[in-house]
């Protein structure tokens, strides 16, 4: 299993200001970055796909839809927008030589929604999805659904839904993104779920039941690396968490979580590996070799600072162009 970090463990907006967390991310013994693509006028392939290539460091993309992209609007138009804002999103992966592209990309992030979702919703969903699929198919990407809380989505929460939706659309690309954070509030078990998603799993984000450090809440991690090990999981594993306020998402992370993205990177890491460990999930590169950011990350445990860095909530509307 590869072990990465969302670049909004340090920043609120990717721009070329932050293409030196590629490096940091590498030399703390990350083997990938999450990137968003919330903002794509910002995102510079070239300069994030020479500073890639340069580290030798991977990375996975992620996005989100706002109310102009969404693929399940009754308009025909905000549904176009939203399979063109995909593609745009697809092609940038592509772009920047990476394979995995995943979000709540099924329809409007925080929709303000009145009541559930029917069957002519999901087909929307599903019938956009299988023209981005198909577009990705063509450039060797995978797309990943990542079911989300009920309060952030009202269309794919679970893990079993993000199977029916990826079974509407029909196409082999198509694969699941869990988050243990959403896990935490809409899945029976941490367990089961896991298994469920099985070998469609793309994408797992590790977040603590706070989006605080890994290993200091109520996550029941036994139980989400036993169903890892037992699917032979050797996909990307992401730690998400968020340091302050953006115009891109909304978190609602109202209070101050870790120190700081160092922190939160070491701290966590130096927990996800041991759980890897334990589980027999590390890369054979890591079992003789890669002791850095454990090391590291060991000796700051226990000397948590006490100054904290602000957190803060996103706003939900999302640059899409």
């Amino acid at each position: 299993m590869k072990l990465g970090i969302h670049a909004y463990a340090w920043c609120t907006k990717w721009t070329n200001e932050a293409l030196p967390l590629i490096d940091k991310v590498k030399n703390l013994g990350m083997d990938f970055i999450e990137l968003p693509l919330l903002c794509l006028e910002t995102f510079d392939i070239g300069a994030i796909k020479r500073r890639l290539d340069e580290v030798g460091l991977e990375a996975v993309t992620s996005t989100v839809l706002s109310g102009e992209t969404d693929i399940t609007s009754d308009d025909a138009e905000i549904r176009a927008n939203g399979v063109d804002y995909l593609k745009a999103c697809v092609q940038a992966t592509h772009n920047i030589g990476m394979k995995n592209f995943s979000g709540v990309i099924y329809s409007q992030f925080v929709k303000p929604a009145i009541k559930r979702p029917n069957e002519q919703v999901w087909r929307y969903s599903a019938d956009c999805l299988r023209q981005v699929a198909r577009f990705a198919k063509d450039l060797d990407i995978q797309i990943g659904i990542e079911p989300v809380n009920r309060y952030e989505t009202y269309l794919v929460n679970t893990c079993e839904q993000a199977i029916r939706l990826s079974e509407m659309i029909g196409e082999d690309n198509v694969k699941i993104h869990l988050d243990t954070y959403h896990m935490n509030i809409e899945e029976k078990s941490f367990y089961d779920a896991t298994k469920l998603a099985g070998d469609r799993l793309m994408h797992y984000h590790l977040c603590e039941n706070d989006r605080g450090i890994p290993g200091t809440g109520l996550v029941d991690w036994d139980s989400i690396f036993k169903a890892l090990a037992e699917i032979n999981y050797q996909g990307h594993a992401a730690m998400e968490s968020f340091i302050d306020c953006t115009d891109n998402m909304n978190t609602w992370v109202w209070r101050q979580l870790a120190p700081n993205g160092d922190t939160l990177l070491k701290e966590g890491a130096a927990f996800i590996r041991g759980m890897q460990k334990k589980y027999g999930l590390l890369p054979k590169k890591d079992c003789g070799g890669r002791r850095g950011i454990v090391a590291v990350a060991n000796a700051s445990m226990g000397k948590r600072h006490n100054e904290f860095v602000r957190h803060g909530a996103y706003d939900k509307k999302l640059i899409a162009e």
